[in-house]
C-alpha cells in the first residue's frame, strides 16, 4: 500500500472514532458526562496524546535523519565515482575500456535506484540486477599491469575508490526499502483513536467542533504520510534527486 493510501486510512480510522465519540455523547446517561468524569477522562487521554505526541516526533526525526543520511550517501558516491574516473584517465589511454564499463554500471545504478522513473528496470531484482558490471569494473582495475610507480599509485587509490563505493552502493539499497512495523503502526493509529474518540465524547456537536476534528485528524494523518514518504527515498512525493549521479555520468569519460 502507498503512502498516501496508508494515510487515507489512518485519517478515515482517527476520524471515525472521533464521529463514534460524538455519536455516544447523546445515548450515554448523562451521569457519564459529568465535570468529574470529563476530568478523568482528560487526564487519561492527556497521558495517551502526550505518549502518542512523543512517539511520533521520535519517528519523524528518525525518518528525516535517515532520509538525510542517504541523501548524503548519494551525494558521496557521485563524487567518488567521478574522483575514480580521473584517477583511471590519469593512469592512461590503456583505461578506456574500464571507464565506459564504469558508465554504464552508473547509468544502470541510477535505473535501478529510480525504478519509479525507469520502468523498464523494475522487472529486475535491484539488489542483484546491477551487481556484474560493477564487479566487472573492480576485475579489469585489477587485472591492470602498472609500469610506473604512479600508475601502481593510481590502480591501489582506484581499488580503494571500488571498495568504498560498493560499500555505499550496498548500503544504499539495503536502506531504500525501510518502513514503519505493521504492529508499531497499528498501536500508533489506536491510540489516536482512543484520544479522537475522548475528543468527540465531550465535543459539542455543532459545525466548528466537526471541522476542528476533522483537521486535527488531517493533521495526525499527514505526520504519518511525512513519516511513510522519508523512509522511502528514492521513489514518492518526497524523494531523493538523481541528479547527483546524472552529473557524475555526465563526466565520466571526458
Amino acid at each position: 500500500m502507498s503512502s498516501l493510501a496508508t494515510s487515507l486510512v489512518v485519517f478515515c480510522c482517527i476520524f471515525g472514532s472521533a464521529v463514534v465519540g460524538l455519536l455516544l455523547r447523546s445515548r450515554l446517561p448523562k451521569e457519564h458526562l459529568g465535570a468529574e468524569t470529563k476530568d478523568v477522562v482528560t487526564l487519561v487521554t492527556g497521558v495517551v496524546g502526550a505518549m502518542t505526541g512523543i512517539v511520533l516526533g521520535l519517528l519523524v526525526a528518525s525518518a528525516n535523519a535517515s532520509f538525510d543520511s542517504q541523501r548524503d550517501g548519494v551525494a558521496q558516491l557521485a563524487a567518488n565515482i567521478v574522483v575514480l574516473d580521473r584517477a583511471l584517465a590519469h593512469y592512461g589511454p590503456e583505461t578506456r575500456e574500464i571507464r565506459g564499463q564504469l558508465q554504464s554500471s552508473v547509468r544502470d545504478l541510477i535505473e535501478r535506484m529510480w525504478a519509479d522513473e525507469h520502468s523498464s528496470a523494475a522487472q529486475d531484482d535491484p539488489q542483484t540486477g546491477g551487481t556484474g558490471q560493477y564487479e566487472q569494473v573492480y576485475d579489469l582495475v585489477l587485472a591492470l599491469h602498472p609500469q610506473t610507480d604512479p600508475q601502481r599509485t593510481t590502480q591501489a587509490q582506484a581499488l580503494k575508490l571500488l571498495h568504498e563505493t560498493a560499500e555505499m552502493r550496498w548500503l544504499l539499497f539495503s536502506q531504500r526499502g525501510n518502513s514503519i512495523p505493521r504492529v508499531f503502526l497499528i498501536l500508533i493509529v489506536a491510540w489516536l483513536a482512543i484520544t479522537f474518540a475522548s475528543f468527540g465524547l465531550f465535543a459539542p456537536r455543532h459545525a466548528t467542533s466537526l471541522a476542528v476534528l476533522i483537521l486535527g485528524s488531517l493533521v495526525v494523518s499527514s505526520a504519518v504520510f511525512l513519516i511513510l514518504e522519508l523512509q522511502h527515498p528514492f521513489g514518492g512525493l518526497i524523494h531523493i534527486s538523481s541528479q547527483p549521479l546524472q552529473t557524475a555520468l555526465l563526466q565520466i569519460g571526458k
